[in-house]
C-alpha cells in the first residue's frame, strides 16, 4: 500500500511538471515586446521573423533593426541568439551575452563593414514606467571589433575596436559609464574640392590616426550628471578634452525629452509642430542648473601650421600672422562684451601662440546656477555672464 502511494504521488509530481513547463518556460515574444518598450525611447524597433526558445537561450531568427524617424532606415542583423536569459522580479530579463554576426552593407561604390560586436550583462526593463534607472535597458559591456568604411575601392575610414561599460552602485542608485573607441584612421585625401585638398595637405591632415576616450556617472534621482572626461586625441594634431557637471537631469526629465524628441520626429514637415516641440524642449532644458565645465586643449603641431597656412593666403608668413592674431583679439574681445575676463583672455591667447603648449578654459562657479538664470543673463547682460559662471582662461599650465 505504501509502495502503491508513492508511485501515484511520483506519477501525479511528473503530470505537474509536464502540464507547468510551458508556463515556467521563457517568453520570447514577450522578452521582444519589452526589448522594443524599452528601444522605443531610443526611437528604434528590433523585428524578428521568428522566435525561438532553447532552454535559456532565445533565437531572433531574421532580425532587423530600424532606426525610426525622418530618414528612416534598416539594417539586417540576422539571426540573434540571447544567451542564458533570466526572468526577474517585475517582469524584468536578464541577458547574459547577446552576440551580432557581422555587418556587411554594399551601396553604389562604397561598403560597410563591422564585426565582433556582442553585448554583456543585458537588463531589459519589466515596465518603461518603472521608478529610476529599472526603467531602462542597460548593459554592462557594448563591444565592437574592426570598423571599415570603403569608397571606391579604398578604405576611408577605420576603426580598431569601440567599448563601452555601465556598472550599477549598489543600492542601483548612481550609474557610472566609461567608454573608449581606439584605432580611429581616417584618410582626408578622398574629397575632390581643390580647396579642400588645399587646406587638408596645407595642416598635414590627409591621414588622422587617434582615439576616443569617456567616462562619467549619473544619479538619476538628483539629477546629477558629471562627465569626468571627454577627450578626442589625434597624432600630430593635438587633445581636446571636456568634461562638466550638472544637476536637474533626472529620469522624469529625460523621460519628457525623449517624448518630445518622437513628437519632432513624427511629423519632421509640419515647422509649426516643430517650432512648438522646440520650445517645449527649450522649457524643458530650463530645469537643469550648470555646476561646472573644463575645455582644455594640448596642441600637437596643428597651431603653427594653421598659423603658416593662413599667413600665405594673406601673403604673409606665419610668424607675421601670429602677431596680427594677437592685435585682433583684444578688439574681438571688446565687441563680445566680456567685461573683466578680456585681459586674462588676451594673456592666454598671447602665451599660446608665441609658444603653443595647451589652453584651459574653466567655468567654477561658487555655486550652481540654474540654466534660465544664465539664460538671462546672455541676453540682457551678456559682460555679467563670465563672473556668474566663474569663468578663468588660462595656457600652458602644467
Amino acid at each position: 500500500m505504501t509502495t502503491s502511494r508513492t508511485t501515484r504521488l511520483l506519477m501525479a509530481g511528473a503530470a505537474f511538471v509536464a502540464l507547468s513547463g510551458p508556463a515556467w518556460a521563457l517568453d520570447g515574444q514577450d522578452l521582444l515586446a519589452k526589448i522594443n518598450a524599452a528601444y522605443a525611447a531610443g526611437s528604434g524597433v528590433l523585428k524578428a521573423e521568428a522566435v525561438e526558445v532553447n532552454g535559456n537561450d532565445v533565437l531572433l531568427k531574421g532580425t532587423t533593426f530600424t532606426a525610426t524617424g525622418p530618414d528612416e532606415k534598416s539594417i539586417k542583423l540576422g539571426d540573434l541568439t540571447l544567451q542564458d536569459v533570466t526572468e526577474e522580479d517585475g517582469g524584468a530579463y536578464h541577458v547574459d551575452r547577446i552576440e551580432f554576426p557581422e555587418i556587411n552593407v554594399t551601396e553604389d561604390k562604397g561598403s560597410f563593414s563591422v564585426k565582433d560586436l556582442y553585448l554583456a550583462g543585458v537588463t531589459v526593463p519589466g515596465s518603461t514606467a518603472a521608478q529610476g534607472l529599472a526603467s531602462m535597458m542597460l548593459y554592462e559591456e557594448a563591444h565592437s571589433g574592426p570598423l571599415s568604411v570603403i569608397a571606391d575601392g579604398k578604405p576611408i575610414f577605420s576603426v580598431s575596436e569601440a567599448s563601452a561599460t555601465m556598472e550599477l552602485a549598489d543600492d542601483e542608485s548612481s550609474l557610472s559609464f566609461e567608454a573608449s573607441i581606439s584605432g580611429i584612421k581616417a584618410d582626408l585625401t578622398v574629397t575632390d574640392d581643390p580647396k579642400s585638398k588645399e587646406t587638408i595637405e596645407a595642416l598635414g591632415l590627409q591621414q588622422l590616426d587617434g582615439e576616443i576616450t569617456l567616462s562619467g556617472s549619473w544619479e538619476p534621482a538628483s539629477g546629477a550628471l558629471e562627465v569626468e572626461d571627454y577627450t578626442f586625441d589625434f597624432a600630430n594634431v593635438g587633445s581636446l578634452s571636456l568634461s562638466f557637471a550638472l544637476s536637474g537631469y533626472t529620469m522624469d526629465l529625460v523621460k519628457q525629452l525623449q517624448e518630445t524628441a518622437r513628437t519632432m520626429q513624427a511629423d519632421p514637415k509640419n515647422e509649426q509642430a516643430q517650432q512648438a516641440a522646440g520650445i517645449a524642449m527649450f522649457g524643458l532644458m530650463q530645469q537643469m542648473s550648470f555646476t561646472s565645465a573644463h575645455i582644455r586643449f594640448d596642441d600637437a603641431g596643428i597651431t603653427k601650421r594653421g598659423l603658416d597656412f593662413a599667413g600665405k593666403q594673406q601673403g604673409t608668413s606665419g610668424e607675421q600672422m601670429a602677431e596680427m592674431v594677437k592685435g585682433m583679439v583684444p578688439i574681438l574681445l571688446a565687441q563680445a562684451k566680456l567685461g573683466a575676463l578680456q585681459n586674462e583672455v588676451s594673456t592666454a591667447v598671447n602665451t599660446f601662440i608665441d609658444k603653443p603648449g595647451n589652453l584651459i578654459v574653466a567655468a567654477e562657479p561658487e555655486k550652481e546656477v540654474p540654466f534660465p538664470m544664465i539664460m538671462g543673463a546672455a541676453m540682457g547682460a551678456p559682460e555679467t555672464v563670465p563672473s556668474l559662471l566663474g569663468v578663468k582662461v588660462t595656457a600652458n599650465e602644467e
